[in-house]
């Protein structure tokens, strides 16, 4: 029996650590430090452990005879944290830092699809002030800005007057370079693979909700919700999506020398012309993470050990063919100034085929209290997006804490 270890403390890593417990193959996993919620979980176990503990997380894995640590945030991607493990001797599943950079840099990843010939929209860079207001000048509306590092999905702001499109560059810019895009019409997806030393195994598709309000109004957030399968990634398109960027996507990263293991995610407009990348991520989306494990009838353990020792894959994943949507519930003052330390009243049983994913929760006495901006995600399996809407929305109505915010809309698009 295996020991897998899940660094991350989101809603992601409670989905992964959740399904990665399923596994016949699997005796325990860890989290590192995990949340309220992986701490209730069957054979699951929290380690007080920082991400950024190089020395003790080598340490841990070797104590605990871990056969296998997936990394899911970004942050310690980009750091390095898979590098220092396999120079330990560890399997890990998630790309080294030169491929998380596909994240960690929109700008290196921009020049990394220019190099590779993926479709994408037009873009200028800019450090200085002047030159980004000249260029916002000669450019229509609406139009993209854009900071260069992570934002945790707060860096891209779509302005629709060019005041607005001033007032972004003018905050981005004191963070670093920043990124101006021409806007792409058509609707968003996201397209998830397991990407291993070139080889590209696809995950179902889903749509993610940035906005914070309704009908896609309001600012960016980290997503309110997702739903999968997602209709505009019907199978030829998410075949098209397949052929056309992500195995050149893996091939060029061959190229380039960097061995990536990892999940690669590809947010997507789809359009008249096809489908164009907006960005890169080096990780599973969140929240797109949830809907996709409660819909995954495959074994993950075996899926991610292989990856992550560079071994063949199988051709396919089977899924649930029914609906998956998740609700995510946001505490007062998000995506902003999130509010924290209000208790949470939580339903005392769900329903089958049900499940809620703890993010930014934590828990004393046995209440549990809001710590983080995306608090909660309130997922179902239903017969289709009308009834996953219902199911998911019953269970969101039972649960409350002040200043609670959620979008009532997800999955809105695949119902217009």
């Amino acid at each position: 029996m295996d020991r897998v270890l899940v660094l991350g403390q989101g809603g992601r890593e409670h989905a992964l650590a959740w399904k990665l417990a399923q596994s016949p193959q699997v005796e325990r996993v860890f989290c590192a430090p995990g949340n309220p919620g992986t701490a209730h979980e069957p054979k699951v176990q929290n380690l007080h452990l920082a991400s950024d503990d190089h020395t003790g997380l080598v340490e841990a894995v070797h104590r605990l005879a871990i056969s296998l640590v997936v990394i899911g945030p970004e942050a310690p991607l980009v750091a390095g944290v898979a590098d220092r493990l396999r120079r330990a001797g560890v399997a890990v599943f998630g790309p080294n830092a030169d491929g998380a950079r596909l994240e960690g840099s929109k700008l290196y990843a921009k020049a990394f699809m220019a190099r590779h010939g993926l479709p994408t929209a037009a873009y200028g860079r800019f450090t200085e002030l002047d030159a980004a207001r000249a260029f916002l000048r000669q450019q229509d509306l609406p139009i993209v800005v854009k900071a260069d590092g992570l934002a945790s999905g707060k860096g891209v702001v779509v302005a629709s007057s060019r005041s607005e499109a001033e007032q972004a560059v003018d905050k981005f810019l004191r963070q670093g370079p920043i990124l101006i895009e021409s806007f792409l019409e058509g609707e968003e997806a996201s397209y998830i693979a397991i990407v291993a030393d070139g080889q590209v195994l696809g995950l179902a598709g889903s749509q993610d909700h940035k906005r914070l309000l309704d009908r896609d109004q309001g600012p960016n957030t980290g997503g309110m919700g997702a739903y999968s399968p997602a209709p505009v990634l019907d199978p030829h398109m998410a075949e098209r999506v397949r052929r056309e960027i992500m195995v050149p996507a893996a091939r060029g990263l061959m190229a380039e020398g960097i061995s990536y293991r990892g999940f690669l995610y590809a947010g997507l407009m789809i359009g008249r012309d096809g489908p164009r990348i907006l960005e890169f991520n080096c990780r599973l989306g969140d929240p797109e993470t949830q809907p996709l494990m409660l819909r995954l009838r495959s074994d993950l353990y075996p899926l991610l050990l292989a990856a992550a020792r560079g071994e063949p894959l199988p051709p396919q994943i089977q899924w649930d063919p029914r609906t998956a949507l998740c609700v995510v519930l946001a505490a007062a003052g998000y995506p902003d100034a999130p509010r924290t330390g209000d208790a949470i009243h939580l339903p005392a049983a769900l329903p089958a085929d049900s499940k809620i994913f703890q993010a930014g929760t934590c828990e004393r006495d046995g209440t549990t209290y809001t710590q983080g901006g995306r608090v909660l995600g309130v997922t179902v399996l239903g017969a289709d997006v009308a009834a996953a809407q219902r199911r998911a929305y019953d269970i969101v109505q039972q649960i409350s804490w002040p200043g609670m915010q959620f979008r009532r809309d997800i999955g809105w698009r695949a119902r217009a």
